[in-house]
């Protein structure tokens, strides 16, 4: 169900059922919105304080729900203060996670993930072990994470992954991610469409990121010059490119043209499945919930699903491959599994202003 009402934030042309489940889940926005907006309106008035951190706080976020590439920018972000040997923490949620997101918890220490990804979540575990040097943690509550991490290690810069909405903790610069071809679906707020909040509230963000996941880019800066004018905010190009597709375990390098099943849990998969397309014969895909806990059920469903196509490769996420490493690891699989790595190209001296 969850995964019907996602597509149908983004569905171009609906048919009789699909707009009907619209105009019922319209009813269900409008309590939503108005209790966002007076938890919004508390903040703006500071009738409700935010916390104020010793370090420099950024947030990276969006306004709409699914994966329009927070985590991929915030490591970039993160790996170019590390760059200015600054010492760098990261805040993330911990969506997912069999740890309780109630209290905090240290998730790296600098050298690697100190959890796998079942225990602490696939963001945060794919963020330590691709951001070695940053400290790592995750908590619903944001400020009892920076209270933990500057208790320990005191950090210089502090950069909340999905911290637009979280407004308990002041940030020195809100940076907002925007998918150039998502953009904002319907235009709705949840459940009806894929806005958590309504877009006047861009407002808030100093800078606007649209983020890019092909290789055509004309659009892309058109959507740009197009959301300055409307936002009066300064507007910045991300291009998330893929860089290699390689196996989990021996990291062999899928050649391109193989036939491939691609498979994920993430929100708003098309543009993976996109990527893929641009190199390998993609014959099929499987799709869980963003955020999906992968069993071992789950890895044969998969696996059976390839063999029934004549499919001897498997393609998923970085994301995704961080969870079910743990569970496929002393199995001999009749398949191989690979990951696509994603690089985020951008100007991240200008975006930071450092």
């Amino acid at each position: 169900m969850k995964l019907f009402i996602s597509k149908l934030h983004y569905k171009k042309k609906l048919n009789i059922i699909e707009k009907i489940t619209v105009f019922f889940l319209r009813a269900v926005s409008f309590p939503y919105n108005c209790i966002v907006q007076i938890r919004n309106n508390l903040y703006d008035k500071k009738i409700i304080p935010s916390y104020s951190s010793k370090s420099f706080v950024i947030s990276i976020g969006n306004i709409t729900t699914g994966g329009v590439g927070k985590t991929p920018f915030t490591l970039e972000i993160a790996k170019y203060y590390l760059s200015l040997n600054k010492k760098v923490a990261i805040i993330s949620r911990g969506y997912g996670a069999r740890l309780s997101n109630k209290e905090p918890h240290i998730i790296s220490e600098g050298a690697g993930a100190l959890y796998p990804a079942y225990m602490a979540g696939d963001e945060p575990v794919w963020l330590s072990n691709n951001c070695k040097g940053a400290y790592i943690a995750t908590c619903a509550n944001r400020v009892k994470a920076e209270k933990l991490i500057q208790e320990k290690y005191s950090p210089d810069i502090i950069i909340l992954d999905d911290g637009f909405q979280h407004r308990k903790m002041k940030r020195d610069l809100d940076i907002l991610l925007i998918d150039a071809k998502n953009k904002f679906g319907n235009g709705y707020v949840l459940p009806a469409g894929p806005l958590r909040e309504k877009l006047a509230n861009i407002k808030r963000a100093d800078k606007l990121v649209v983020v890019n996941k092909n290789s055509e880019t004309q659009n892309a800066l058109k959507y740009c010059d197009y959301l300055k004018k409307r936002f009066k905010k300064d507007i910045y190009l991300c291009k998330m490119v893929p860089d290699v597709v390689y196996n989990i375990f021996t990291n062999e390098i899928l050649p391109k043209g193989s036939k491939i099943m691609a498979f994920s849990a993430i929100g708003q998969p098309a543009g993976f499945y996109d990527f893929l397309k641009n190199d390998y014969k993609l014959i099929a895909v499987l799709e869980f919930e963003d955020h999906h806990t992968y069993e071992i059920d789950d890895i044969s469903k998969i696996i059976h699903y390839a063999q029934e196509e004549n499919i001897d490769s498997i393609v998923t996420t970085e994301k995704d491959a961080v969870k079910i490493i743990d569970v496929i690891k002393d199995s001999e699989l009749p398949v191989k599994i690979f990951a696509l790595k994603l690089k985020a190209y951008m100007d991240i001296k200008d975006v930071c202003g450092v």
